[in-house]
């Protein structure tokens, strides 16, 4: 048997082929387009996801046609909170507007502001999220607004197309601002309050769960047994977190991608909206996950690169392996804006303490930290809900960097474990999320950890100065609004 697992990003959709066990056969990937028509905007046309959908599958199929024949399930993860509005056909009317959009800030506040919102939804409204959007278009593009039928996240858009009717997952559907977090179903409360109704909701269903048997047309098309079936799938964070096993009580990662993120596995529901924490449920029965969210990680680390002509990894290249203090130079990573703890749309990054000898070295290093100040506010937050992780894996492509990872262990003075290179993350968690629908066995033997190459422990030397460091940073945001 075999299975598929899909991680549909914001700048490519990922497929690989993995056995009963989930140990890797194959992967294929497809890049395409994001599109910003306006300042803030950013948009996709969702046709381009099922176009690559359609030639990594067309891949795998050609490259592996004797495990393909044997194919019984498929996982979709994707990136959260997009807006796909179809009609009665299950046809897009407008691009997607994409996570990353923030046009509906006026939107969003209106609905932060009416009472229950936080409680039901147990977030913070943020204008990245499905529901506002909902408002925009109703207030600037009415006609368009007229003709939806159904609204689907990106995952539950090719969902949809595979199966033919709309049907959407508890941890993705968390993150529109619609879900009951807390009883893991729709609250016609947050519906009806973004002048939505009930039955323009996907069906819901847990990530392990059946959402449909493939189209017989399209499996026909795709050279796929007939009886494929298509699981609910995940948001593209729970999907990671099944992908390295951090579904247990306390179990958690740090992820620095594009966005930073650290998040941590929870075995109740325990909302903390007030420091911007995020309470998703996740992909699996009766468990949930917490989140801080700052949204230029790696992202700051490709700015400096951008503007200094050299590669982030020839930036990394100038720092020593191990960090011997923080920088007498600080570094506000808020690019575009930020989340955890701040819920700030607007706020802008700064420098502080520049002098004659902040060099290019100097100023990767304050960048490297920036980030992890940022990280420890998201910890911090996260502590509060009564989460309180004794370590973390670490992942994305940041993690590449031993001084960037010695310097987050030191500054939220916890132990972090890299995985060896090898499968894992969102990909690989929505094909255990398809594993666990067809082979009957306990969640935690499929969704099991990876194998650690090596662990990074805070250095007590250090630690002290970190936090003085930080207790410094914590006080610059006040200072960067001001300049506004």
């Amino acid at each position: 048997m075999y299975f598929i697992g899909i991680d549909l990003g914001t700048s490519g959709l990922r497929a690989i082929l993995v056995d009963r066990f989930g140990s890797f056969v194959a992967s294929s990937e497809s890049n395409y387009e994001v599109s910003n028509p306006n300042p803030g905007w950013s948009e996709q046309n969702p046709e381009s996801w099922i176009n690559a959908c359609k030639l990594v599958f067309h891949d795998l199929r050609d490259n592996f046609p004797k495990e393909v024949s044997k194919l019984k399930s498929i996982g979709v993860a994707g990136h959260m909170h997009g807006a796909v509005l179809l009609n009665n056909l299950h046809a897009p009317v407008r691009p997607c507007i994409l996570w990353n959009d923030t046009r509906s800030y006026k939107e969003a506040q209106s609905l932060d502001n009416l009472s229950k919102v936080r409680d039901i939804s147990g977030n913070i409204i943020f204008p990245g999220f499905t529901a506002p959007k909902l408002l925009w278009v109703k207030n600037n593009e009415p006609d368009i607004f007229k003709q939806i039928k159904t609204v689907v996240l990106p995952a539950s858009y090719l969902n949809t197309w595979l199966i033919g009717t709309p049907v959407a997952d508890m941890s993705d559907s968390a993150g529109t601002s619609w879900l009951d977090v807390k009883l893991r179903k729709w609250s016609e409360y947050l519906v009806v309050s973004s002048d939505m109704h009930l039955e323009q909701m996907p069906k819901l269903v847990e990530g392990n769960q059946i959402a449909g048997q493939i189209r017989t047309e399209l499996a026909s098309e795709l050279g796929f047994p007939k009886d494929v079936i298509v699981v609910g799938g995940a948001g593209d964070n729970a999907a990671a977190a099944c992908g390295v096993g951090a579904i247990k009580e306390g179990d958690g990662l740090v992820s620095l991608g594009t966005s930073g993120v650290l998040l941590v596995s929870r075995d109740q529901c325990k909302p903390y909206p007030d420091a911007a924490v995020h309470t998703f449920c996740h992909a699996i029965p009766e468990k949930w996950y917490q989140m801080g969210v700052i949204l230029s990680a790696t992202d700051s680390l490709n700015w400096l690169s951008k503007i200094s002509g050299k590669t982030a990894a020839e930036l990394d290249n100038l720092l020593p392996n191990e960090p011997t203090g923080p920088a007498n130079e600080r570094f506000f990573p808020y690019l575009s804006g930020e989340r955890t703890p701040l819920n700030d749309a607007h706020i802008r990054a700064g420098f502080s303490g520049l002098g004659q000898t902040s060099d290019l070295t100097k100023l990767t290093q304050c960048v490297m930290e920036g980030v992890s100040f940022a990280l420890r506010d998201c910890l911090e937050a996260i502590k509060k809900t009564g989460a309180s992780p004794s370590s973390l894996l670490a992942i994305g492509g940041g993690s590449s960097s031993q001084f960037w990872l010695q310097t987050i262990s030191n500054t939220l003075n916890i132990d972090l474990e890299k995985p060896k290179s090898g499968e894992f993350g969102a990909a690989l968690g929505a094909a255990r999320l398809a594993i666990a629908a067809i082979i009957k066995e306990p969640i935690e033997e499929i969704m099991t950890k990876p194998e650690i190459e090596r662990k990074i422990i805070p250095n007590p030397k250090y630690v002290d100065l970190y936090l003085a460091a930080y207790e410094a940073y914590k006080k610059g945001h006040i200072y960067l609004r001001g300049l506004q």
